[in-house]
């Protein structure tokens, strides 16, 4: 397929209730994407391949967006953005396999079709015990080789991106156009995700709004693009659990994260367990599923300050503390210039703040 025919592709998936499944099947029947968009009602409605509503659908949409495929073009160029099609050698071979696979992905960054992926997810409403767990599962996966996918959400996804990029890559998957920034304050993070060797992703076109209908799509394409799906955290009646069912429903591995039985974050996960999921305690029981090992640990060199020392001391990888929790925790009770001090050590790596504004160490000793 030319490449400008990946445009008309892209425009036809744009079309309300066509599909992506009857969309493949046009394929098998015209020579090309652009035959398709060109192509008269009567030659849509004697394919069979379609109703005639939904080719009466594609061919009031044609009428209303004749220029379609060549705006998606001058959008993707102006803003940045790759396009890869399900025609093409560099689509992931592995999402292919789907039951419904999207026909386009909009992407920026690096798309490796053939890496070796786990997905990660969770909880929005996260606790300390999950948010740890993510960011030590990321680093350790990602540096064992895997590529880490999650769906950039507030919470467990954030965290897992984030563990990933200290050793390796990462695939956030969007529920929007790969130019919003959804939640607002990931903003940074889907930017330097492409820039660390990473792929932001979507199957929706430039400037589609976070609408609540595309993120239970957003899900199966986690999943299809993963060897196996880790639920890190997660209630009962979670958008996290429908990821897991769908690796389930492609015969993909689920993993999830035992807790405890009386927090409301740990019931979806250990429902999971219950039935049939493989419990994991540590990133190398992941590791040994897939034929991989970690690598050795190198004990870090940090060079603290007094003060930072004395603030680090106070601080554990388990249990993030607020700003006035670790001033009170100060031997001496005094540190005035506290809030700059956790702002410098942040920057060195040496702690991090999560989304409730507490901070932890970055790494477990």
């Amino acid at each position: 397929m030319k490449s400008e025919d990946n445009y008309y592709l892209a425009a036809l998936a744009r079309c309300r209730g066509l599909g992506s499944r009857n969309i493949q099947k046009l394929l098998s029947r015209f020579a090309s994407a652009a035959a398709i968009w060109q192509a008269s009602l009567e030659a849509l409605s004697a394919v069979g391949k379609m109703s005639f509503v939904q080719a009466q659908n594609l061919a009031v949409f044609r009428k209303e967006n004749p220029d379609l495929p060549e705006q998606l073009a001058e959008q993707c160029q102006r803003l940045g953005i790759s396009l890869c099609t399900i025609t093409q050698e560099s689509y992931p071979n592995i999402l292919k396999e789907i039951f419904d696979p999207p026909v386009v992905l909009y992407y920026r960054g690096i798309l490796q079709p053939e890496a070796a992926r786990v997905a990660m997810v969770g909880a929005r409403r996260f606790t300390p015990y999950g948010e740890g767990i993510a960011l030590e599962f990321g680093k350790q996966l990602a540096a064992a080789g895997l590529t880490i996918v999650s769906g950039a959400a507030r919470g467990i996804d954030t965290a897992s991106h984030k563990g990933a990029m200290k050793s390796g890559r990462t695939v956030a998957v969007l529920g929007c156009g790969v130019d919003v920034a959804y939640p607002a304050e990931n903003k940074r993070l889907l930017r330097e995700i492409p820039e660390r060797g990473g792929v932001v992703l979507s199957e929706y076109g430039p400037g589609t709004k976070p609408l609540p209908v595309f993120f239970p799509a957003r899900n199966r394409i986690i999943s299809g693009l993963s060897q196996g799906t880790l639920v890190v955290e997660a209630a009962r009646h979670s958008g996290s659990l429908i990821t897991a069912e769908l690796s389930l429903s492609e015969g993909r591995d689920v993993f999830a994260i035992p807790g405890s039985i009386y927090s409301a974050t740990s019931q979806g996960c250990n429902h999971l367990i219950q039935q049939g999921a493989k419990l994991v305690q540590e990133p190398a029981d992941i590791l040994m599923e897939y034929g991989l090992s970690a690598p050795p640990k190198q004990k870090a060199r940090r060079q603290f300050t007094p003060e930072e020392r004395q603030i680090w001391q106070v601080l554990s990888f388990e249990h993030p503390l607020t700003i006035d929790e670790i001033f009170d925790s100060l031997p001496n009770g005094e540190m005035s210039n506290l809030a700059f001090l956790l702002l410098q050590m942040e920057l060195k790596g040496i702690v991090i703040e999560n989304e409730l504004h507490a901070y932890r160490r970055a790494e477990r000793e």
